[in-house]
């Protein structure tokens, strides 16, 4: 075991053991230089029977975690691989298991239950986006730290993760927690694939709802209001519809699950309302078998007629509101009501982009939307309407920590993938050198982490191209905060790789220069409403030529 008050790696000073596993000890670390404290995984050679095995796991999984980025999910820090030991450096994660919490007062509020339930599946949708998609396995309450405040969930334990494989038939391995598991990881009914997580997600909530363990005999899913009829009817046929043995029956996927769970109150009302109106519709369905064949088709088209006027006058109402809420609550209308028409999408993000901000419950909409979306691909006006989005995220201003600074790039990318399959379209140069700087920011996370990554001198000659040319395009863009944020990142990327940039070989005054067009470009922006923005990015341009400085070793003089 590491020694308390040791160093690790000369950065990681060890405070005390917080957790211990059958072949690993977890303790909690100080980086004092950055008054910052880490979890550091110890996994030892010492008394593990095939530890190169084991060893490799572990790499798979730090592997994994590092190319991930979510206020959900834990970031590697650092990795050491010694001889007799392999220690991670990760996120501290505050707070208890959920399990604990069960644990200390059984079934969990309700409220809190699918509070963090929309935080699980929106951290499961964002895997099961990646390329290739992640699929978690293990979702259990074990696996989910509570924070303090009981506000946020954080997913912790990849081992048992895999990266999804379209030409796979089957897993090669059956891992899973029996009674949070879905029956196809237990082998002989295919690979595992998103609907999996969505089953052990329906039996975690399951647990936490009603204090029964599924892993414990007769290892049954009851209907939860058979434990508790006091809980939501709605709540109950998620979780029902979750935890369907056939993976076809469940949610097929977390967008569709996320929706239900953000409106789980409605379907308590069409239970009932449905329980209410049973006998009427039998009687209905009985008198309407006797009305001749015909007179159904007249019903059908008056009914399709009936919801094309609706859906028109959503429509209508949304293009006469004077304010942006307005005009998108009346669009998200006509999208529940036709989910398969392009044209409320469309709006939809115009109205979103008017006020120019990109607000967290507008980041909402356009998840839960994500899948219908993407099945819009056909309409001619689609690589617009991605890209619109993908420069909603791109541009979305919040005031953030470094660490998760360029989140909203990261979260662009998905869609600047979708857009850089169209060479033809307009913005497709713009989109490709977007796509490019948002892949470095995935790539070199670490180094918003304080971790030194070495870099390719090639790659890095590439990368001051992608900033000159990404400079040159967003003059050429209207709106004034996507040229705001977009200078702020360029900056932020100097400011970052300046010294690899000395290392290249890039001379100091086409540094500088490339900075100085930024400052340029920020004093052109006149918007009152982004005063205060300006100012800053201002003000960090200053001192980012102060880091060129530095990393050159000389004055910049008189520029």
């Amino acid at each position: 075991m590491l020694e308390i008050g040791s160093t690790i790696g000369g950065i990681y000073k060890i405070l005390n053991v917080i957790g211990k596993g059958g072949m690993s000890v977890v303790y909690l670390a100080m980086n004092e230089k950055a008054n910052k404290q880490w979890a550091v995984k110890e996994v030892r050679k010492d008394g593990i029977r095939n530890f190169e095995v084991v060893k490799q796991g572990l790499v798979a999984e730090t592997n994994m975690l590092k190319k991930l980025n979510h206020p959900n999910l834990p970031d590697i820090i650092d990795v050491i691989d010694n001889d007799d030991t392999f220690i991670i450096v990760m996120d501290y994660i505050e707070g208890n298991s959920l399990s604990k919490s069960i644990e200390e007062y059984g079934a969990l509020p309700q409220s809190q239950v699918i509070m963090w339930a929309k935080q699980l599946c929106d951290v499961l949708g964002y895997l099961h986006t990646r390329t290739p998609p992640i699929i978690y396995r293990d979702m259990k309450p074990s696996n989910v730290m509570l924070s303090p405040d009981g506000k946020k969930v954080t997913l912790i334990d990849f081992g048992t993760a895999r990266e999804y494989k379209s030409q796979n038939i089957a897993d090669t391995t059956c891992l899973g927690t029996i009674g949070y598991a879905a029956p196809e990881q237990f082998g002989g009914q295919g690979q595992t694939d998103a609907r999996t997580d969505i089953y052990c997600l329906g039996a975690t909530l399951y647990h936490l709802v009603t204090g029964q363990n599924p892993s414990e005999p007769p290892y049954e899913i009851k209907p939860i209001r058979e434990w508790n009829p006091s809980l939501s009817e709605g709540l109950e046929k998620i979780i029902l519809k979750c935890t369907q043995k056939n993976p076809d029956d469940r949610y097929q996927s977390c967008t569709e699950l996320l929706y239900d769970l953000e409106h789980y109150d409605e379907l308590d009302a069409l239970t009932q309302k449905k329980q209410k109106n049973k006998l009427r519709v039998f009687v209905a369905l009985l008198a309407a078998s006797a009305v001749f064949l015909t007179s159904g088709f007249v019903s059908l088209n008056l009914k399709k007629g009936e919801t094309d006027d609706i859906f028109n006058e959503y429509i209508a109402s949304a293009e006469n509101s004077s304010t942006s809420v307005e005009k998108i609550d009346n669009y998200k209308k006509a999208i529940e009501l036709k989910p398969e028409e392009f044209l409320p999408y469309q709006r939809l993000v115009e109205a979103m982009i008017e006020d120019d901000v990109f607000s967290s419950d507008e980041v909402s909409v356009i998840r839960g939307y994500k899948t219908n979306i993407k099945a819009l691909s056909s309409d001619e006006e689609y690589p617009q309407l991605v890209y619109d989005i993908a420069k909603m995220y791109w541009s979305c201003y919040e005031k953030q920590s470094s660490e998760n600074v360029n989140q909203n790039i990261l979260n662009s990318a998905e869609w600047l993938d979708i857009v850089v399959e169209y060479k033809d379209f307009k913005n497709y140069k713009t989109a490709s050198v977007m796509k490019k700087i948002a892949e470095y920011i995935s790539s070199t996370q670490q180094a918003f982490s304080q971790v030194d990554n070495e870099k390719n001198e090639d790659d890095t000659k590439e990368l001051f191209e992608d900033l000159k040319n990404m400079i040159v395009e967003i003059e050429h863009d209207t709106s004034d905060i996507l040229k705001l944020k977009t200078y702020d990142i360029i900056r932020y990327i100097i400011s970052q790789s300046a010294t690899d940039f000395k290392k290249a070989g890039i001379p100091k005054d086409d540094v500088t220069d490339l900075l100085s067009s930024i400052k340029s470009g920020v004093e052109s922006v006149e918007n009152a409403n982004f005063e205060d923005e300006e100012k800053e990015i201002l003000a960090s341009v200053e001192d980012t030529f102060g880091t060129i400085d530095t990393a050159y070793q000389n004055s910049r003089g008189g520029n």
